[in-house]
């Protein structure tokens, strides 16, 4: 009996799932769900480091102004830094078969059945790490991992370096931290939450400009959730249909959503609520390898075995850090 051919089916199966794939990654996620509805999810097609265009307001090359008649107009650039840098992180799953499962499905029809449930394994696995490095600060695993939301909304945003500027040197680049201890005078509650809320917002606000997102672990979205069921106010449809738990918070004479990212294997950082204005922030996806099966074929020198890999690569930016925030103990 003939076998089918295993590494071109593996990577058929894989390819035909990948833009499904691509598109299910950031369901796994609220923030990710919210910034791909928003359409911030923008790929990227080269360089040795993803570009980020800044927006911000640098007191010090300041050339807007009025004038009158034939005065000179100052046409000095405005800004020394254009542009933040963010370093390319590459994630991975691999779909195995070994030469005993290929004997034991001979045919094309069982292999197919047999690799969707690997490749439904990979896909998982590879969704739920890149979830949970949307939180992190981009140190894991020896700096390889995702530079997320703890670099991007940082607790202690007057120090370190954020997508190659200096926190310390340029206060523009400076999110807001506000600790339930140190700057409200009392751990989070449900008692307290809202004014919480509203003091961070109030530092974040510009104009029409604010944030519009906010997740929380479980603690913080119990706090928010049950400050709220006085009144019984609910999510609108949009948000109920999202698949994520959410509410809508008015406040600060705004309206934001608010959704808990915790839940069962949450990765966001207990007692931690994160405000995100999501015109300035973005998930960049290579064009390239946005879920995509990886490499040629892998068959193993001293195993009977074949790999295929499937990839991303990309990165979590910021264009606007001080327009975020963070609520913390």
């Amino acid at each position: 009996m003939a076998f089918p051919n295993l590494s071109d089916i593996v990577a058929t199966t894989i390819q035909n799932r990948s833009g499904k794939l691509a598109d299910n990654a950031l369901k796994q996620n609220a923030l990710l769900n919210w910034l791909n509805e928003r359409g911030n999810v923008k790929t990227f097609s080269g360089g040795n480091v993803i570009l980020q265009e800044i927006m911000y307001n640098d007191a010090n090359t300041q050339n807007a102004g009025s004038y009158s008649g034939y005065d000179v107009i100052d046409i000095t650039p405005n800004s020394p830094i254009s542009a933040a840098q963010f370093d390319i992180k590459q994630y991975a799953a691999a779909v195995t078969v070994n030469g005993l499962e290929t004997l034991q499905n001979a045919n094309k029809q069982q292999i197919i059945d047999l690799l969707d449930g690997r490749v439904s394994l990979a896909e998982k696995q590879l969704m739920n790490t890149l979830s949970a490095g949307v939180y992190g600060d981009g140190t894991g695993n020896g700096g390889k991992n995702l530079t997320g939301l703890a670099a991007a909304v940082s607790t202690t945003p007057t120090s370190g370096t954020y997508g190659g500027i200096n926190r310390a040197t340029w206060t523009f680049w400076r999110n807001v931290a506000f600790s339930a201890l140190t700057d409200g005078g009392a751990a989070a509650s449900s008692a307290n939450i809202q004014s919480y809320m509203n003091r961070v917002l109030l530092q974040t606000i510009r104009g029409a400009d604010a944030p519009d997102v906010a997740v929380a672990d479980n603690n913080y979205y119990r706090f928010f959730l049950e400050s709220m069921q006085a009144i019984q106010r609910v999510t609108d449809d949009k948000t109920a249909t999202s698949g994520f738990a959410g509410l809508s918070y008015y406040g600060a004479g705004k309206k934001m959503q608010v959704f808990c990212d915790g839940g069962i294997g949450g990765s966001i950082p207990t007692n931690r609520m994160y405000f995100i204005n999501s015109d300035y922030m973005f998930f960049r996806p290579h064009s390239e390898r946005n879920m995509v099966p990886i490499g040629g074929d892998r068959q193993s020198v001293n195993q009977d075995a074949v790999v295929k890999l499937i990839g991303w690569a990309g990165n979590l930016t910021t264009s606007g850090s001080q327009f975020q925030a963070v609520l913390g103990a």
